[in-house]
């Protein structure tokens, strides 16, 4: 059994396109699953749900942007604007992006796709691991999520009663791969608006077998300049936010000293 895991595509069909690719390149997979975080802030949001909406024997998972986009849900509170009254221009921009978005899933036919996802995927491997797939962390598709800070105990509480052995998620941009007691997290990184130094897109290979498992980090390159080229002519409200990501620009915080 061999599965590629994806997450937080972002309505980055090149990036996407890139990674599919490689996926075929490594061999014939027998399923996809597809983390989260599929069209917003991205310069083609439905073009890249119809993409994995197309894939073969796939599953998928919310990310918090797709609940942001499908919802009146917002991706920051009253409490964290009137805190941090600088970030008010960019977060009106992620709100008016958000609205953006929404209107290109609809005339594209695919809103109800984007409401239908479920919080959670399980699966059992032949060899009897319990394989769980989230978007952020266990129960939840939003906060702080998984990410290389997190202390051990730390991580415990958070995987507490997730009745699996493997997880993967995504969420936070960042790629590990931890340990804790019995139970192994993979956070997979993103396809799209990397948060860290290398900014190619990442994905999970994994293969199974009734003797066990194993996992494969890759990342792959793409045409970064012809992403940010389509960002400009979006015109989309968020566009020079998500261009500082596209460009490296935004380290992810949990990567800073």
């Amino acid at each position: 059994m061999r599965i590629a895991l994806l997450s937080d595509i972002h309505g980055n069909p090149m990036a996407l396109d890139a990674v599919l690719a490689d996926i075929q390149a490594q061999g014939e997979v027998d399923a996809y699953w597809v983390l989260g975080d599929m069209a917003a802030l991205g310069y083609d949001p439905a073009g890249a749900i119809e993409r994995i909406a197309a894939l073969p024997n796939a599953r998928f998972v919310r990310g918090n942007t797709d609940r942001y986009t499908v919802s009146s849900d917002l991706p920051f509170t009253v409490e964290y604007v009137l805190e941090h009254p600088r970030l008010l221009p960019r977060t009106l921009n992620l709100v008016r992006d958000m609205g953006w978005t929404q209107g290109m899933v609809t005339a594209a036919g695919k809103l109800q796709w984007l409401k239908d996802l479920p919080l959670e995927q399980r699966l059992t491997l032949p060899d009897g691991t319990r394989l769980l797939g989230v978007h952020a962390a266990p129960g939840t598709d939003d906060g702080d999520g998984i990410h290389p800070k997190q202390s051990d105990d730390e991580l415990r509480a958070i995987l507490a009663g997730c009745e699996a052995d493997l997880i993967f998620v995504g969420h936070t941009h960042v790629a590990l791969d931890r340990t804790v007691d019995t139970i192994r997290v993979v956070n997979l990184g993103s396809v799209s608006l990397p948060f860290t130094p290398d900014l190619r897109a990442s994905y999970v290979l994994l293969d199974a077998n009734t003797s066990g498992y194993q996992l494969e980090m890759r990342r792959v390159e793409y045409d970064r300049e012809a992403v940010l080229a389509k960002i400009r002519e979006s015109g989309r409200p968020a566009g020079e936010f998500i261009s500082q990501m596209i460009r490296g620009e935004t380290l992810s915080r949990w990567l800073q000293p």
